[in-house]
């Protein structure tokens, strides 16, 4: 039985893991078996490179080296969590995936798309999500609440001077883009909309895939 996988993507601030953390839930009170991983994390591996790639806001990093470092986590996360969770048939939802190596570093930070989506075809065995929900929201709104959270959690992509508005508005338009090309995939949603309106919005963006 073939499982489902559902990804959460966005830019900073638009509230994708405590979204994924209410969808998980929502999911599993209906009977689910249901698997609640992150990118970059959810495995050994994946958090400490997590830590070298959020952290690390006093080195100098480039968007090709960084995607590398993504994609070794990937290939992790996609072998030892993701793959198989879905060929028991649970469902699969993940705060991240490779769409924010292409919005990220591809859109925002110059790599190409191509090789971005070389490697992530690599990492992944050509794994590709059932359902992406993208939540969106103005660029100004996410980096405010962002900044009206705790220091500690703001990461390299928004304390580094190369991420400023100018990069994370590349990042949006890189998501709106990929999730226009895409339309059966992807799901746009209003992220600066109230949390609980959000989490509904999600659960009918998701709803036909359980139903079916």
């Amino acid at each position: 039985m073939k499982g489902w996988f559902i990804t959460l993507e966005g830019p900073d601030g638009a509230g994708k893991s405590s979204q994924a953390e209410l969808l998980a839930r929502l999911l599993r009170e209906r009977g689910l078996d249901v698997v609640l991983t992150r990118e970059p994390g959810g495995t050994k591996l994946g958090e400490l490179v997590r830590g070298v790639l959020l952290e690390s806001a006093g080195d100098a990093h480039d968007a090709l080296s960084d995607a590398l470092l993504f994609n070794a986590a990937r290939r992790r996360l996609t072998t030892d969590v993701i793959r198989p969770a879905l060929e028991r048939g649970a469902l699969v939802v993940c705060d991240r995936f490779a769409d924010s190596t292409l919005a990220y570093q591809g859109y925002g930070g110059g790599a190409p798309l191509d090789v971005l989506r070389t490697l992530a075809d690599i990492a992944t065995g050509g794994l590709s999500p059932d359902r992406t929900v993208l939540l969106d929201l103005p660029v100004d709104a996410g980096l405010a609440r962002r900044a009206e959270g705790a220091p500690v959690d703001l990461t390299r992509f928004e304390l580094a001077a190369e991420h400023g508005v100018a990069f994370h508005e590349r990042v949006r338009r890189g998501y709106l883009e990929l999730a226009a090309a895409e339309p059966n995939r992807w799901r746009v949603v209003d992220g600066s909309a109230d949390r609980k309106v959000v989490a509904a919005t999600i659960w009918e963006a998701v709803e036909d895939l359980i139903a079916g």
